[in-house]
């Protein structure tokens, strides 16, 4: 038990690393929780200060979910694992607790006050480093949603309510053993977390009043367009 203790401390703190605040600081000296959505999380980092920080800081944060579940789940050993219960492997059970440490500590990093961001792209690093096939079905999804609406929020909504699926799709119906049930299990948990996060977002979808992507070009943001000085 401790061993997992002690992953999920490591991956929160991991998690905690602020992505989107550092780049920011560092490339134009602005804190993006000062403007557009007030979120520290790389869609307003694009917005505000264009692609080049908001590649950083999407780099940084997705690096950092799947570090957590690719690599500190997997090597931190301080004492043996518990032995496997049913339907709950202990190696992915580890990993997805790495997962929702870092997630949590992209929502709530206690390197920014406890300010972060929604943890979409944290998440996508751990579900990548878990099941990659099934995360390339959700990033699919994503990008057809993107593209027909133009609204990130609701692309990132429905690519979080695909990812179980793909995984109950492969696990139940495709018969693919190696994917434990304790993944279906906890997916459900993190996209559940995940909308919640979103629920201003949900809201904005339905009064029409969300921002929407304008243009797939790469952005200036507002710094880029001389509406915000460093």
């Amino acid at each position: 038990m401790i061993s997992l203790a002690t992953i999920v401390v490591l991956s929160f703190i991991l998690g905690s690393i602020p992505g989107s605040l550092w780049a920011g600081k560092a490339m134009h000296g602005i804190d993006v929780r000062e403007h557009g959505s007030g979120n520290a999380g790389a869609t307003n980092t694009f917005r505000v200060l264009g692609w080049k920080a908001g590649v950083v800081a999407t780099l940084i944060d997705v690096g950092k979910g799947f570090i957590a579940a690719g690599l500190i789940a997997k090597f931190v050993r301080i004492d043996a694992l518990p032995q496997d219960l049913p339907f709950w492997n202990v190696n992915t059970l580890a990993q997805m607790l790495a997962g929702i440490g870092a997630v949590a500590g992209h929502m709530f990093p206690i390197f920014a006050g406890f300010r972060g961001g929604k943890g979409m792209n944290t998440a996508g690093g751990v579900l990548f480093a878990i099941t990659p096939v099934s995360m390339a079905v959700t990033m699919i999804v994503f990008i057809l949603v993107l593209l027909t609406t133009r609204a990130v929020s609701l692309a990132s909504l429905t690519a979080t309510l695909a990812f179980p699926i793909s995984v109950g799709v492969r696990k139940y119906y495709l018969g693919i053993e190696q994917l434990d049930a304790s993944l279906f299990i906890i997916s459900i948990v993190i996209s559940a977390g995940l909308i919640w996060a979103h629920r201003s977002n949900i809201r904005r979808l339905m009064d029409g009043t969300e921002s929407r992507v304008r243009s797939f070009r790469p952005a200036k943001g507002l710094i880029g367009k001389g509406e915000l000085s460093e």
